[in-house]
């Protein structure tokens, strides 16, 4: 039996793992994070990745928990309101088409429990890996050394398997001029299945219900024209930029700060993308966002992630020689059409007909 080890827990890494044992492959997921990462901003599942996750057996676990969006409305910095909608959202797009809405967390946990007889460790990466022609050894940063027949890098826009193998993130990485949080807030607007977005400028941030409606997610962001350098672990002094860049604006700004700082699961990073000529070299391979980030203003990112995963396991299982070759060659078209939303319309969303495009331009059937 074939041992894959997958880095990252998130999303594209259990649903590699759920195919993978299918087809008869032994699967250890590694993830940094002590416990399964909660928070996080609305995703969408469109066109692949609907069908995706209808033959994994999940499709009515995922429409259960979907959002249910009424609509959105855009406010001025003294609250009066100046757009409101009933037929699209700034997150999902249009209300009454077949994408599908859901919370990351929730979609993590339905991934994660569908991920077959994986075995999965928290609180621990790779530190090394070496490989050679008939597997790869991988050292682990809590100690202790496995080989492998593959390693599989899920592990998103900073991935450490990407550095391990590929080298320095500053050779793939593209940024789109944009720093973005999200975290979670008291439901102090009382708001029911509805957004409410704020933009003053090249900053601004939208609020929206979580399932329940006892909390919202707030999303905060703001331009920057050349990348900043900052710590990716030091959650303090992100914080501390998003207060730096939006606690001028108006509206809800005050609470909405204070929230922030009372957060535990505060997110914060780049709208990035990340461009490789190759996504696998040897016996390791990128998969999702640590192979071709499209960044969230894409809104592709967890359907580029499952539809890869999807692909990636079954040119494996079909043939191990020239599957990573196989799956890339699948995948291109996909990608960078799902790459080029973020880019489509600067400020603005994609149209209708380029996501539709994008969400459907690859076949799953080999």
């Amino acid at each position: 039996m074939s041992s894959v080890l997958v880095s990252g827990a998130g999303i594209g890494g259990p649903v590699l793992a759920h195919w993978l044992t299918r087809h008869g492959f032994d699967v250890t997921i590694v993830e940094r994070a002590a416990a399964p990462r909660r928070g996080g901003q609305a995703v969408d599942l469109r066109g692949a990745a609907v069908t995706v996750a209808e033959r994994m057996g999940i499709l009515e676990q995922v429409l259960a928990k979907r959002t249910q969006m009424l609509g959105m409305s855009m406010v001025d910095r003294d609250g009066n309101e100046t757009m409101r909608t009933t037929e699209h959202t700034i997150s999902a797009g249009r209300l009454d088409g077949d994408d599908v809405e859901i919370m990351r967390e929730d979609l993590v946990a339905i991934v994660a429990a569908a991920a077959g007889g994986a075995q999965t460790i928290y609180g621990d990466s790779i530190s090394a890996l070496e490989q050679d022609a008939d597997g790869v050894d991988v050292t682990f940063e809590r100690g202790g050394r496995r080989r492998f027949d593959y390693v599989v890098g899920a592990d998103g826009l900073h991935s450490n398997v990407r550095a391990l193998a590929f080298g320095e993130e500053s050779r793939f990485v593209r940024h789109l001029g944009m720093y973005v949080s999200i975290y979670s807030a008291p439901n102090f607007l009382d708001l029911d299945r509805w957004q409410i977005w704020h933009r003053e400028g090249d900053a601004g941030y939208g609020v929206y219900s979580a399932p329940g409606n006892a909390t919202i997610r707030v999303n905060a962001g703001f331009g920057a024209e050349q990348p900043i350098a900052f710590d990716h672990r030091d959650v303090e002094a992100q914080k501390r930029l998003v207060e730096e860049h939006c606690s001028a604006l108006g509206w809800e700004t005050p609470r909405l700060m204070k929230a922030m700082w009372e957060a535990d699961d505060f997110y914060f990073d780049a709208a990035a993308q990340i461009h490789m000529d190759h996504w696998s070299t040897g016996r390791v391979t990128l998969l999702g966002d640590a192979g071709y980030c499209a960044s969230l203003f894409s809104g592709q990112g967890t359907s580029l992630a499952m539809v890869g995963a999807y692909v990636l396991a079954q040119e494996l299982g079909a043939d191990r020689r020239g599957a990573f070759d196989r799956y890339e060659e699948r995948m291109r078209t996909f990608v960078r059409l799902n790459q080029e939303l973020a880019t489509e319309n600067p400020g603005g969303a994609a149209s209708e007909e380029s996501v539709r495009r994008a969400a459907t331009a690859i076949s799953l059937d080999r």
